[in-house]
């Protein structure tokens, strides 16, 4: 692994164009128009939005999703660039490029979509008709201009951009980089090839360094404030262990801020008291089971049954895609306590089961009354590790205080599930800058090193530009989840959560491609870590919402509504 990443030092002074801004926000009002044009085609007669009418519009309104998304970690970036504290050159130009490119991308796809999107071509056309857009775009995007922010990086290996975070949080950052060079890399290959389990080298000291705390109150054991969330310091995290492995180390900690977040929107005192301490300290690992064979990202549609008995619950059905479930004690599942399917969502309860942890690929467990529960992992190309499972209940017996919220509980399963999703959605796009940032550090040194046609990669101008966009791009991944984490922190962000997932997923899967290109027939080899990093960014964009779901069903839609 590399060392501790060199920062990049203060630079001289650079201004945005004021062009850039200015099209970020004529581009934004654009798609905000598209939004009320899809919306006046689409609602019935009390004024609701019809979904029948509304799927004959899902390639435009997937559209505007990516558009919107674009668009925020843009400003986000730009944001951050010019208030920054830590004044650099560099990091000015990075979000410039970041932006002139956001712009291109964005004015391309309203300009192909304008029928569908109730745009004339010439509303969009006229963005660029002032000579000074055309003459700003062309300077930032200039390949000479991008080749030399490339060779600058190359040279002085910068590997990241000024973060912007406090003494507090740089501190956290670089306790879990150590973490993450020590104990974590000198495994991951091992594990992600031989898809072995999660050692207890990695599990112990991570949760001795409060890792699996981070979303738990001080007052159950955990890292964050008892008087106010704190998803920056989550975020700072998550990043760090997933650029070690994300299969191995970055997603340890989503499973209990999932169930976190759902024991503190729903459970009762004593719950949280019996399940977040253990949960804060490591002495309880935990698994999320909410997808079923036929529901995939339908929550809504969940149909595990859950039938009353005495002193508890049966549950008997199917799940799948449940990562972790054979190490974890704990199972927080979903399941349908009403027998009244047209109850929807509003019959779906929350259970936390309890079960020993099985090492491997398989487990049973038996109940001394007859119940089961089996699991079986299901071979995955990456994301390995930590093993999801197909799971299996018959009769499987769980007492009635592990109904999350007890009786009051019933039927708002679906929503506790929602409040640990919006943490779920924020952090994924954490291991996603977490993956990128690891296959960046590679490239670029990869690049120096490698000779082609007598010079170094990183000295031809391809190599250069790719380098160049990369780290704009982590750089706004980085910015952008930072600012949703503060949103959250101030209860709102929660359609920004579903925005910087479904960016930053996209984005993981094109940093690592191109990492692995840079590497070239070494890249393709499965001795290579950057090999690794390509097959585990890809699950990013399907798990914790699919981004076709994710885009149409709760960010478009979301977006129309309001509009």
């Amino acid at each position: 692994m590399s060392e501790q990443p060199r920062k990049e030092s203060s630079g001289g002074e650079i201004r945005v164009p004021g062009t850039i801004s200015k099209l970020l926000d004529d581009l934004q009002e654009l798609v905000d128009h598209s939004c009320r044009h899809i919306k006046s085609q689409c609602l019935k007669s009390d004024n609701k939005i019809d979904n029948e009418l509304f799927d004959q519009w899902q390639q435009a309104s997937y559209d505007l999703a990516i558009c919107t998304a674009e668009l925020a970690a843009a400003q986000s970036f730009l944001s951050f660039s010019n208030d920054c504290e830590e004044k650099s050159e560099l990091l000015l130009r990075s979000a410039i490029l970041f932006s002139a490119e956001t712009i291109q991308n964005v004015f391309q796809r309203l300009l192909a979509r304008h029928s569908d999107l109730g745009l004339a071509p010439q509303d969009v056309l006229k963005l660029s008709d002032d000579k000074n857009v055309a003459f700003d775009l062309g300077q930032c995007l200039d390949s000479n201009s991008l080749a030399e922010l490339g060779k600058e990086i190359s040279e002085r290996e910068i590997f990241r951009l000024p973060a912007g975070l406090n003494e507090e949080k740089e501190l956290v950052r670089e306790t879990f980089f150590r973490f993450v060079n020590d104990v974590v890399a000198p495994l991951a290959e091992e594990i992600h090839r031989e898809d072995k389990d999660i050692p207890e080298e990695i599990i112990r000291p991570a949760s001795e360094l409060g890792c699996f705390g981070t979303c738990i109150p001080e007052r159950f054991g955990g890292l964050q404030p008892d008087d106010k969330p704190d998803s920056l310091g989550m975020i700072v995290v998550t990043e760090e262990l997933s650029r070690g492995s994300l299969g191995a180390a970055g997603s340890l900690i989503t499973r209990p801020e999932i169930a976190a977040r759902a024991l503190l929107a729903g459970g009762t005192v004593a719950q949280q008291q019996h399940w977040l301490p253990r949960l804060a300290s490591g002495e309880m690992l935990c698994a999320i089971s909410i997808t079923e064979p036929n529901t995939g990202s339908d929550v809504a549609a969940v149909a595990l049954k859950a039938t009353p008995t005495e002193g508890g619950w049966l549950l008997n059905g199917s799940k799948t895609w449940c990562t972790f479930a054979g190490r974890s004690e704990l199972i927080v599942v979903l399941a349908r306590t009403s027998p009244d399917s047209s109850l929807g969502y509003k019959g779906l309860s929350m259970f936390l089961i309890e079960k020993p942890a099985y090492p491997g690929h398989s487990f049973k467990h038996e109940q001394e009354a007859g119940g089961s529960l089996t699991g079986k992992a299901i071979a995955t190309l990456g994301y390995r590790g930590m093993h999801s499972y197909d799971l299996f209940f018959g009769d499987y017996f769980v007492p009635a205080e592990n109904l999350v919220g007890e009786e009051a509980g019933e039927g708002k399963g679906f929503y506790y599930t929602m409040a640990g999703f919006s943490g779920g959605r924020i952090q994924t796009a954490a291991r996603a800058t977490g993956v990128m940032q690891a296959a960046f550090e590679k490239a670029v040194s990869y690049a120096n090193e490698r000779i082609v046609f007598d010079q170094a990669l990183s000295q031809f101008q391809l190599t250069q530009i790719k380098l160049a966009r990369m780290l704009a791009t982590i750089t706004a991944c980085r910015q952008f989840s930072y600012a949703v984490a503060r949103q959250m922190d101030e209860g709102q962000g929660q359609m920004e959560a579903s925005l910087v997932k479904l960016f930053s997923c996209r984005a993981a899967e094109w940093i690592t491609r191109e990492a692995l290109q840079i590497h070239g027939g070494m890249g393709y080899a499965e001795e290579s870590a950057v090999s690794r990093y390509f097959v585990d960014a890809r699950v990013l964009s399907i798990f914790e919402g699919s981004e076709e779901v994710l885009a149409l069903k709760v960010i478009a839609k979301g977006l129309i509504e309001k509009a």
